[in-house]
């Protein structure tokens, strides 16, 4: 099922999300209707909260259109291990419109739970999947790619950001 994506502005994007004691039947089902929602946006990350849900989950795939899908879920992510610094551009489903260079660490271990509840750990990630689920986790923590953008960057898209905020708030969260 594809759920409606949250936009910038929605409180929900700005809360810490709730750690997951238990990985149940109804929550690998919002990963996978997660997995639906990004794929039919065309994006290749998405966190609970920019579908409503304050938990910590995130899905990710950042394979192309014509390869082999590569999805991860990941329950509780936590990045353990960060190499280097690169900066990049990155979009956001949450902001959409605004396209800004963020810079990151470039390689690192992230552990976290499978869709099945058992641990899994992702070392030496690096490229666009290790800028992706750096992004993915920050919405854990209620940050936006926004807050990390350079000032220029900011002011260039203040008007879009404000214009985004606005139409949320008349949206029900």
């Amino acid at each position: 099922m594809v759920l409606p994506i949250y936009l910038y502005g929605q409180k929900v994007l700005r809360k810490r999300a709730q750690e997951v004691s238990k990985v149940s039947p109804e929550l690998t089902k919002l990963a996978e209707d997660m997995l639906e929602t990004m794929y039919k946006s065309a994006g290749i990350g998405l966190a609970a909260p920019q579908v409503g849900h304050s938990i910590r989950l995130i899905v990710v795939d950042v394979t192309g259109e014509d390869e082999e899908k590569h999805p991860y879920v990941m329950f509780n992510p936590a990045v353990t291990v960060k190499k280097g610094e690169c900066v990049a551009e990155e979009g956001c489903l949450s902001v959409p419109g605004v396209w800004a260079d963020v810079e990151r660490p470039e390689t690192i271990t992230v552990e976290s739970l499978d869709k099945h509840g058992k641990k899994q750990v992702l070392r030496n990630i690096e490229g666009l999947l290790a800028r992706c689920i750096q992004h993915e986790i920050d919405h854990l923590e209620g940050v936006l790619f926004v807050d990390k953008i350079s000032a220029t960057d900011r002011t260039l898209n203040e008007g879009k950001l404000k214009k985004l905020s606005k139409e949320s708030k008349s949206v029900p969260a």
